[in-house]
């Protein structure tokens, strides 16, 4: 099996082009979901007058959200992605040590 890969035969080439297709699909859902959360945040504050002006504590909600707790969320899809990327490879691992 990892001879197909290193001659880059037919069989070694469909492989990678798998796995790079699961890679890519991963990158891509985490990155619109990413987007989703992130954009939607401005229309949010559009569609939501009340959230413009909402104090917790002395601090402007959309600040709090902008300044403090997006970054706990972009650091979660940080980790989701490396975790499911690291599967990734561990099943494309074993399907490889097991031919």
């Amino acid at each position: 099996m990892t001879t197909d890969i290193d001659e880059q035969t037919r069989l070694g080439e469909l492989y990678m082009a798998t796995l790079i297709r699961a890679q890519w699909r991963l990158s891509m859902s985490v990155l619109a979901s990413a987007a989703m959360m992130i954009g939607g945040l401005p229309l949010l504050f559009l569609f939501v007058p009340a959230t413009r002006t909402l104090n917790v504590g002395p601090i402007p909600l959309p600040w709090l959200i902008l300044g403090v707790l997006i970054y706990p969320a972009v650091w979660l899809a940080g980790r989701y992605y490396v975790r499911q990327s690291e599967q990734i490879e561990g099943e494309f691992t074993e399907l490889v040590a097991r031919r």
